[in-house]
This record gives structure tokens, C-alpha cells and sequence, in this order.
């Protein structure tokens, strides 16, 4: 009996170990699974980075090994087409074709990427350094983007505010204005100098007046309604979640620093098939050369398009810009000798005959890459089709055909031909081209 007691003892003990022992191993297996929801920033190198920011961008500008024997030809590939709006114009039809949403500003930005539709890089890794992204970025509250300009972004509390402000700053514009013309009223017909000076400062005022009257007039559009009101609400509170935790830090709204900083950060992103892209080019040049890929552009929302088109003449002002996308980067070969700009450029125009990216090489030392969605480029009539919204001829006046496989045989042909047949055409279409290119005067290639 005491034998039996002791066996079905021992069998329980042994029972408990085992099943202690299973749930050690199943909590230890889940320490290490991955999180289920996806990140929104992408994952750092596997290899340990062991340099700072400062000495990352030195590597970038240091002095190469002498290549002065190395002669840099462009490729076929990475020049423009004999129809110079081709380039551009097979951006925008990829963009049509899949209905590709382009960012318009900062809060369009912020729902992308928490939608998870944009990637945030880090700044620099073993294999790409975001070298002089965001440099434009300004330090202004956050704001929606219109086409009348840009409406501040508040918090309810923040909106009372600013009502507050704006009507303490047009009772005292009223009172200047008042004292002004009560001054002038006292003068005599010999005082027509201070007359005069009187007369500037009150239009002066009057214009502060007039600015105060049209601020208040787009506060009350947007958040006169209620139901817009409460959307700004949330897109602001929306903001603010993200800026708690985003990139691995806080940023503080209220602080202008932040702010700017914070801008910087969300323009260090991109979309999947984008970055696939980068990475891989930035996987084969780290490899050939031991440097890291210099990537200077990535996402630009439209608010910030516009602003850099003032220092920038190849950001381009179309109703669809390539980088508001967040399909398109620039490569900056500024420090890159022969060598290195021959195999970069060797690389994009492989992939541009897999029919992967469409590729320029700009006059502004850069590269700029604009990868296709599902790695397949539009068709000829889609491209065709998208000529006018690129700032281009009408379809039916343009004799347009894509690069064949043999680029540069065929660029040579349809540029003798569009050459010859341009000559013959100029007195009939320099008044109609010139009519519709006053229309389009600011826009440009990228």
C-alpha cells in the first residue's frame, strides 16, 4: 500500500516538472515573436553601425582615390527622351493607373504613416545615409494645405486663441487707423508732406487690417461648420499621438525645435516598392565601394513642394509630383568620383530595362529614381495619354515612343527623325505651341 502511495506520489511530481517545464519553453518562445502589428519604421541594418551622423556624412564627402582616367558617360537610360514631358509624363501615368493618393501636406503625411502606405527610414544605416533631407523644413505649426494657402491646425483650446488674438489685433489696427485719420484732419493744405506720410501709414495698416479680416474669414471655413470643426479636432489630436512616439523619441508640439524636427522625420519616408529599390541599389554600390548610398530626397508633400520650388527649379509644380507620391528618390552623386557614378548609373539603367524604375540623371548632381508599383511600366498610351497633365504637347501632336531594348540605337533614330520632321513643322505649330505654353509656363521637368 505504502509502495502504491509513493508511485502515483512520484508520478504527480513528474507530471507538475513536465508541464512546468512546457509553459517555461512556450513563454521564452513568445519573448522573442515579433510584435503582430506592423512597424512603421523600417528596421535598422543587421550589421552593428558603429559610426556617429558627423563621421557618416564626412565618409560621404571625403576625398576619393584619384579617377581622373575614368570617363563618365551618361547612359541612354538616365537622358531625356526626344519628347522631353515623356519622362514626367510616365510618372503621372503610373500615378493614374493606380490611383496612387499623393501626400498634400504634413497631416496628409502623418495618416500615411500611420496607415502604414509610408515607411520611416533611419537617418543612416550601414548601407544609405539620408544626406540633406529635410533641409527646408520650417518650424510653423502644423497646417492643412489648400489652394488658397495654409490653414493652422489647432487644438479647441488653441482656436479660441487664436479668435482671441485676431480680434485684439483688429480693435487696435481700428484705433491706429482712427488716430491716424484724426491727425490728418488737424493738418492745414501747407502740411502736405506729413499729409502724405500720414496717408502711407494708414494703407499700411489698412493692409495689416485687411490680412487680419482674411485670416479670421479661413478660420471660420474650416472651423465655422461643426462637423469640420470637430475633424480638425481630431486630426490634431491624431497628430499629437504620433508625435508622442514616433522614430524612437517624443516631440513636442509647442516647441518650435520639435516641430521642425518632427518635419524633418516624416520626410525621411517612403513607400514599400520605393524603398525596395533604394535598398537594393544601396546594397550594391555598399558592396562594390564600402560607402554608403547618399539618398537627399524622399516624400515631399505638396505644402512642402511648393516652398522648396523656391531654391529648387526641378521641383516640379503639376497637379501630381512625383515625390508627393512617396515613389520617388533622388541619389546625390556630388561626391561620388568616376567609378562610382559609372556603376550607380550602371545599376539604375538595369533596372530600368527590367522595366522597374523610370531614371534621370539631373543637371543638380542628382539622380532621381521613380519606381513603378508592381515593377511593370505603363503602357505607351497611358504615357501618351498623360503628356498634357505633364506640362506636354497634346497626344495626337506627339510622335512618341518608349526606349526599345537597344536604348541607344533607338534614341539616336527617333532623335534624327523628331529633328527632321520638327524643322519641317516649326512654322506651322510655333502659334499654337505658344499659346498653350503661356498656360503652362511654370511648369517644368523634374
Amino acid at each position: 500500500m505504502i509502495k502504491r502511495i509513493v508511485l502515483i506520489l512520484l508520478f504527480l511530481a513528474a507530471v507538475a516538472v513536465g508541464v512546468w517545464t512546457g509553459l517555461s519553453v512556450r513563454l521564452k518562445w513568445q519573448q522573442f515573436q515579433p510584435d503582430s502589428e506592423p512597424s512603421r519604421i523600417a528596421a535598422a541594418e543587421t550589421t552593428k553601425v558603429s559610426d556617429t551622423w558627423d563621421q557618416a556624412v564626412a565618409k560621404v564627402k571625403e576625398d576619393r582615390p584619384d579617377a581622373s582616367g575614368v570617363r563618365v558617360e551618361t547612359p541612354p537610360e538616365l537622358q531625356h527622351y526626344p519628347e522631353r514631358h515623356w519622362f514626367l509624363a510616365t510618372q503621372v501615368a503610373e500615378i493614374a493607373k493606380y490611383g496612387v493618393h499623393t501626400c498634400q501636406d504634413y497631416m496628409d503625411l502623418a495618416a500615411m504613416i500611420e496607415r502604414g502606405e509610408m515607411v520611416t527610414l533611419p537617418a543612416f544605416t550601414d548601407r544609405y545615409i539620408l544626406f540633406g533631407i529635410g533641409q527646408r523644413a520650417d518650424d510653423d505649426t502644423f497646417s492643412r494645405y489648400t489652394q488658397d494657402g495654409s490653414i493652422e491646425l489647432y487644438n479647441e483650446s488653441q482656436l479660441n486663441d487664436a479668435y482671441k488674438q485676431l480680434e485684439e489685433k483688429r480693435v487696435k489696427l481700428h484705433a491706429d487707423i482712427a488716430s491716424l485719420k484724426a491727425q490728418a484732419t488737424k493738418l492745414n493744405k501747407r502740411e502736405r508732406s506729413k499729409q502724405r506720410e500720414l496717408d502711407k501709414q494708414t494703407g499700411a495698416l489698412q493692409t495689416e487690417l485687411d490680412s487680419v479680416s482674411e485670416e479670421t474669414q479661413q478660420l471660420d471655413e474650416l472651423y465655422g461648420d461643426s462637423e469640420n470643426r470637430q475633424r480638425m479636432f481630431r486630426e490634431y489630436e491624431s497628430l499629437q499621438s504620433l508625435a508622442k512616439n514616433f522614430a524612437g523619441r517624443a516631440f513636442d508640439l509647442n516647441n518650435s525645435a520639435d516641430r521642425q524636427s518632427l518635419k524633418t522625420t516624416m520626410l525621411s519616408s517612403l513607400r514599400p516598392p520605393a524603398l525596395k529599390i533604394m535598398e537594393e541599389v544601396a546594397a550594391a554600390y555598399h558592396n562594390q565601394f564600402g560607402r554608403r548610398l547618399p539618398v537627399s530626397s524622399l516624400v515631399r508633400p505638396e505644402q512642402y513642394q511648393r516652398s522648396l520650388r523656391r531654391v529648387n527649379r526641378n521641383a516640379v509644380l503639376i497637379d501630381t509630383p512625383p515625390h508627393s507620391t512617396g515613389l520617388a528618390f533622388d541619389i546625390d552623386y556630388r561626391y561620388m568620383n568616376g567609378s562610382e557614378q559609372s556603376f550607380v548609373m550602371g545599376e539604375l539603367a538595369r533596372l530600368k530595362r527590367e522595366g522597374r524604375i523610370e531614371v534621370i540623371r539631373e543637371r543638380n548632381a542628382n539622380y532621381h529614381v521613380f519606381a513603378f508599383v508592381n515593377g511593370a511600366r505603363p503602357s505607351d498610351d497611358l504615357i501618351a495619354a498623360s503628356l498634357e497633365d505633364a506640362g506636354g504637347p497634346l497626344p495626337e501632336e506627339t510622335n512618341h515612343a518608349a526606349p526599345a531594348k537597344n536604348a541607344k540605337s533607338t534614341r539616336s533614330k527617333s532623335h534624327k527623325a523628331s529633328s527632321k520632321s520638327s524643322r519641317k513643322a516649326t512654322k506651322k505649330t510655333t502659334k499654337s505651341r505658344g499659346s498653350r505654353s503661356s498656360g503652362r509656363s511654370n511648369r517644368r521637368r523634374h
